[in-house]
Order: C-alpha cells, then structure tokens, then sequence
C-alpha cells in the first residue's frame, strides 16, 4: 500500500501514488513512551508548533499564509496508543494539477511552511514565546477538564483508574492539569529538542505525486539529526483468567442518568494471532446496532438510553458501557452477563455473524475513503504487515467461525462493574 524508505535509523518515509484524490497530504508521527509528563509537555508543545512559526511569529500570519496556499491545511494532534504517546503533524493540499495555474507549486510551498514549523519555530532567546505557551497550556487544561463535564467519558475514564492505576490504558494522551501547569517555555524547548532527536519518526507523503522525486529529496526536505531513537516496547498481554477478583464500586456524583460500566480482561491483544477473531466477537457482542447488548439489553428490556461494547486490542481489555436508571443497576448488570454468557455457549446466529462482517468490512472500506483515513489505518496496521491492505484483514475476518466467537468469548475474565450515579439515587451500600 504504502513504500518504505528508511531515511535513517529511527526515521521512515512512507509514499503512496494514488489519483484517488485531488489533494496531497502529509503526516509526520513522533513517537516516545507514554508518562504523564510527557503528554503534558509534547500535547502543549503540538499546539505551539501549529500556533506560529519564526516566519510567521502569529497565528494570524501563519493562517494568512495557508489561505494563499488556497486553502490549505495545517494541525497538530496527539495521541497514544499501547504505551506510546504519538504526537502528529498534518498538512493537506489541492493538487496543483486541478489549478488554473499548474505551476503553483502548492505542496512544495506547503512542506517548506511544514519543516519550518519543525526546524525553525517561533522562539525567543532560545525559549519558546512564554505568553504563547500559556495560552496553549490553558488550552490543554480545559480540554483535559472537559471529561468531567462528559459522564460518560468520565465513568469510562474512572473505571480504567480503578483497575489499571499509574498504567498507560489509563493514563490520559494530554497528561494530567498538574503536569500541565509546570511546563514553561524552556522546559518545552528542551521537550522539542528531545523529540526530533530520540523519537522515532514515520512520515506519509500520499497523492498523486511523483514519489520516486520525494524520496530522493527527503533528506533535504526533513533533516532529522542523527540521534539514540528509543524503540517502544510492546504492553505485556493480560494473563486472562488467572485469580483475580472482580470488583464492585459504586461512587455518585451531581448528575442524573447513572453509567454502568463492566471491564474484562484477555490475553487476546492487537499482535496475538486471534485478534480479528476477537474484533468479531466484540461486534456480536455489543459493537453494532444489531449486536446482543443493543437488542437484548436496551431494546427489548429498555434498560439502558445505551449499552454497546469496545475492544481496546492495545490493553487486552474489553469494556460495555451503559446509561441505565441507577435502580436498574443489578438486573441491567445481570442481563449484560448473560449476553456474553450466551455467547460462550454458542448462542450466535449466522445472520449475527455476517452483520458483524458487513459492517466490521465497510467500516475499513469506508476509512481508506480518505487521505487521512489510509495514513491512520495504516500506521497501525502495519505493525502487523508492512504489506497490509483492507482485504487482507477482511479475509481473516470471513474466516472466523461460530466456534472462533465461543472461544474469544471464553477468554473474558471480569475485572470490575462500576457504576456512577446521581446522589439522589437509592444507596445499595
């Protein structure tokens, strides 16, 4: 899909042809082991990278710029994934080819105000602008602050805190507030000069480009310093069943509608063999609108505004979140179990398995219909295969069988039901 080029040690260009589009895009991913801390510093850091840059020392002036490029785009983001912690940079543009004037040179003008923004970024004496970073930092905290204002995300967050505390899967891509509010303009300053020198980097050209022409000239487009980039080391897979014991933890909170959340373990993560096998079982299981939580919890017994399951493939976790009546919670808790119950006992109909299919296809089908989907879906994939593709995945998925789902279902090991509800709410304690 996409060709690999090693630019150096840690560093990896990666092209695609392709006429699907009228625009050329380009994501450049660092990559470092996920702390806290450094979320905090790189999510603050992503931002002030995007606010300006030395030629054009304002926000104002670097979107002027974009607009003359017609339109172009130009963001940062983070994120994470198993214990990574992934800081992005993305730029989209027309392709000049579709232009009245073919010889603009858009994406040549656009990767200059790219590496710019890399390699010569608004500083003053040798710090970065101590005004803008505090505005970037405040920025981030409302973001970060926002999940409490969000129950359902809230609940979600809290019960991956009860069972998996100080441990990526709970730890946030932006860091903490209070690791937030120590970054200053040297210390962030110091946070970049470590990113472009140990992170391990991947950058997508995709468009209908001349990639050969890219390739040759990366290493003076991007001159990434030779450095000791750090390889991230895979998350340990959970041990499945073993002893543990699951726990019940109710906390309240001013609000009306409680949140039912169950959590569950599995030795089945993103690298083990079984992975697609357990992506199907998640989508009988409550990934979809046709699947058993959705049918049998929400619209037949109405015991839930929503109840669906997600596969977190990265932490060997699965967990189903609901919005209930907090006085449902013990029937609603109980049915949720009998689903996955029925599961492991071969309780799964063929026209589960081929909705789930469906739908589990034309969700990646559906992602490869942008740029930006074909770089993310990619990135992960190729983890797996560098030569991965759509198909191939859809494939091991049409191999799953009704005996596959039995057995994904087998390896679930409660961790915890967690339910957080209005103060009003009956008190079961």
């Amino acid at each position: 899909m996409f060709q690999k080029t090693e630019l150096q040690s840690g560093v990896n260009l990666y092209t695609r042809q392709t006429a699907q589009f009228k625009t050329v895009s380009l994501a450049i991913k660092f990559t470092a082991p996920l702390t806290e801390e450094t979320a905090a510093a790189r999510t603050v850091l992503a931002n002030v990278l995007e606010d300006s840059t030395a030629q054009y020392p304002t926000r104002t002036k670097l979107r002027q710029a974009l607009e003359e490029l017609y339109g172009a785009v130009f963001y940062t983001d983070t994120g994470k994934r198993g214990n990574e912690h992934i800081l992005t940079v993305y730029a989209e543009c027309v392709n000049e080819e579709y232009l009245r004037n073919p010889d603009a040179a858009v994406f040549e003008q656009l990767l200059s105000l790219v590496t710019e923004s890399l390699f010569a970024p608004n500083l003053v004496n040798g710090e970065f602008d101590q005004a803008i970073v505090e505005r970037e930092k405040q920025t981030v905290i409302d973001r970060i602050g926002s999940v409490y204002n969000d129950k359902t995300r809230f609940a979600n967050k809290r019960m991956l805190e009860l069972i998996r505390s100080g441990e990526p899967a709970s730890q946030s891509a932006y860091g903490t507030e209070q690791s937030v509010s120590t970054v200053t303009g040297k210390s962030l300053k110091d946070t970049y000069d470590r990113m472009l020198k140990e992170d391990t980097i991947d950058i997508y050209i995709l468009g209908d480009v001349d990639t050969d022409q890219l390739t040759d000239r990366a290493h003076t487009l991007l001159p990434f310093a030779s450095g000791s980039r750090k390889t991230v080391s895979d998350l340990k897979s959970s041990e499945g069943k073993g002893n543990v014991v699951p726990k019940h933890i109710r906390e309240k909170q001013d609000m009306k509608q409680g949140k039912l959340n169950l959590a569950y373990s599995t030795p089945v993560t993103f690298k083990h063999p079984d992975y697609p096998k357990m992506q199907m079982m998640n989508g009988v299981l409550g990934g979809f609108a046709h699947s058993k939580l959705f049918i049998n919890v929400r619209e037949k017994e109405s015991l839930a505004y929503y109840c669906s399951s997600s596969y977190a493939s990265q932490y060997g976790l699965l967990y189903i979140m609901s919005g209930i009546d907090a006085n449902e919670e013990e029937k609603t808790a109980k049915l949720i179990e009998e689903q996955i119950d029925a599961i492991r006992e071969g309780s799964i109909t063929d026209l589960e398995i081929h909705q789930t299919l469906s739908l589990l296809s034309n969700s990646i089908r559906s992602a490869f219909d942008s740029a930006k989907g074909q770089i993310e879906i990619y990135d992960q994939y190729k983890l797996l295969d560098e030569d991965f593709s759509a198909n191939q995945l859809i494939e091991k998925w049409k191999m799953v069988t009704k005996e596959d789902i039995q057995n994904m279902a087998s390896t679930l090991t409660k961790e915890i039901t967690y339910l957080l509800s209005g103060r009003e709410a009956i008190d079961h304690e």
